[in-house]
């Protein structure tokens, strides 16, 4: 299988050995959003779903999510997190758009990019399911990479 890292000498799937990779302390910036109606905007904003507030809600969502990527995504490690924040601001200049950032930390050995991608993927579905009884043509994403810091890749920023 040559240069693929997941693949073992049988071409079957594997989990990379990181035991001899440095600790270091390792951060990741993702961006998400939610394309709502102005209805669901002005529900969020006045505090008027059924289910509840629903950024506190997808903000805990999210939590969870970072701590339970491994269980999700099958190649990724279990990683002692040591922080993981998530905020939100509203862009309604052309339309509704609720925007997601998240950012997660940790001393390891690799990096955390996929336990922000995985949490604020969970806070859109969250603001989805929450919001859908009023309408369900919501639109999720883009979802992706702002930075990257620390590993032996170096740091990456979105140009």
């Amino acid at each position: 299988m040559g240069d693929f890292t997941h693949f073992n000498e049988q071409g079957r799937a594997r989990m990379v050995d990181i035991s001899d990779k440095e600790a270091t302390v390792r951060t990741a910036r993702v961006r998400s959003s939610v394309q709502v109606t102005e209805e669901i905007y002005k529900a969020i904003q006045g505090g008027n779903i059924k289910k509840g507030d629903v950024l506190s809600v997808a903000q805990v969502a999210g939590i969870m999510a970072a701590k339970k990527t491994p269980d999700i995504v099958p190649m990724c490690h279990p990683l002692p997190l040591k922080a993981v924040d998530i905020s939100f601001d509203w862009s309604i200049e052309e339309n509704y758009e609720l925007l997601i950032d998240v950012m997660v930390k940790t001393k390891g050995n690799t990096g955390v990019e996929m336990e922000a991608l995985t949490a604020a993927s969970a806070v859109a579905l969250t603001v989805y399911d929450m919001c859908k009884a009023i309408d369900k043509g919501m639109v999720i994403g883009p979802t992706f990479l702002l930075e990257k810091t620390g590993g032996k890749s170096g740091d990456y920023h979105k140009g």
